[in-house]
C-alpha cells in the first residue's frame, strides 16, 4: 500500500491535470476521432488562434480572459510547490536569477526544436496524417499581434511549468525512475497535440523527451518557457502577418 504523503500527491497530481493539461488532452483524443470519423486527416484542419466574437472589443475580452484563466493553474501549481517552504519559484528554475544565459539557451533550444518541426510537419501534410494548421485566424485589429504574443508567453507558462516542472518534480516524489518520468512527461506533452494530428503528437513527444532531459540537467524551466514562447511567436505571428500573402490563410 502507498505511504498516505505519495498516495496524496498522486491524488493531487490527478487534479492538477483535470483542471489543466490532461483535461487538454482528452478533449485532444476526442477531436482526432471526430476529425478522423469525418474525413482524411490530410482534409482537416486545426486552429490554434480562433476569432472568439465577431465584434472587436468582445473579441479581444474573451481572448484576453482566456489568457488570464489559463495561467490560474500555474499559479496552483506553484502554490503546491510552495507548500513545503520552499521558493515555488526556485523550485523549479521559473525565475530571473539568469536572465542573459536563460535567454541564450531559451533562443538556441527554439532553433534546435524549431527547424526540425517545420520538416516535420510537411512530412505529416505529405503523409496524410497531419491536418493543416492554421496559427491564427484572428481578425486584423489593433491588438491581435500583441494579444498573439501574450498567447504564445501564455502557452510556453502553462505547458513548461505544469508539465516539466510541476509533474517532474511529483513522479520524483514517487520514486519513479528519471526516464520513467522523462517519457510520461513527454507523452502527456504529445497527447494533448493530438487533435492537429499524428504528425504532431511526434513532434511534441520528441520535443517533450528533450525538454524533460533538459530540465533534469539544469533544473530550470525559465529556458524552456522562453524557447516555446518564441516558437509560438514566430508560427502566431508570422502566420498572421504573411500567412494570406502566401496563400495559406
Amino acid at each position: 500500500m502507498l505511504p498516505a504523503s505519495r498516495r496524496r500527491l498522486r491524488i493531487e497530481v490527478l487534479i492538477v491535470s483535470g483542471l489543466s493539461l490532461g483535461q487538454s488532452a482528452v478533449y485532444s483524443v476526442v477531436q482526432l476521432l471526430d476529425k478522423l470519423s469525418r474525413a482524411p486527416l490530410a482534409e482537416g484542419t486545426s486552429t490554434l488562434n480562433a476569432s472568439r466574437n465577431s465584434r472587436e472589443y468582445f473579441d479581444l475580452t474573451y481572448q484576453m480572459l482566456d489568457i488570464v484563466f489559463a495561467l490560474v493553474p500555474v499559479a496552483l501549481v506553484l502554490y503546491l510547490l510552495g507548500s513545503s517552504g520552499k521558493s515555488p519559484f526556485r523550485t523549479v528554475g521559473f525565475d530571473l536569477r539568469r536572465p542573459g544565459k536563460d535567454a541564450l539557451h531559451g533562443a538556441g533550444l527554439a532553433v534546435l526544436i524549431g527547424i526540425p518541426s517545420l520538416g516535420l510537419y510537411a512530412a505529416g501534410r505529405a503523409l496524410g496524417i497531419t491536418t493543416a494548421i492554421i496559427p491564427s485566424a484572428l481578425d486584423a485589429y489593433w491588438w491581435t499581434i500583441p494579444v498573439l504574443i501574450l498567447s504564445a508567453i501564455r502557452h510556453g507558462i502553462v505547458e513548461e511549468v505544469i508539465v516539466v516542472g510541476y509533474l517532474m518534480d511529483r513522479f520524483g516524489k514517487f520514486g519513479w525512475r528519471t526516464p520513467v518520468a522523462i517519457v510520461v512527461s513527454a507523452a502527456l506533452r504529445g497527447s494533448y497535440h493530438l487533435y492537429q494530428g499524428f504528425g504532431p503528437f511526434v513532434g511534441n513527444f520528441v520535443m517533450g523527451l528533450v525538454f524533460a532531459w533538459l530540465y533534469t540537467r539544469t533544473r530550470r524551466v525559465m529556458p524552456l518557457v522562453i524557447a516555446h514562447a518564441i516558437l509560438d511567436t514566430f508560427a502566431f505571428v508570422g502566420f498572421s502577418l504573411f500567412g494570406r500573402l502566401v496563400g495559406l490563410g
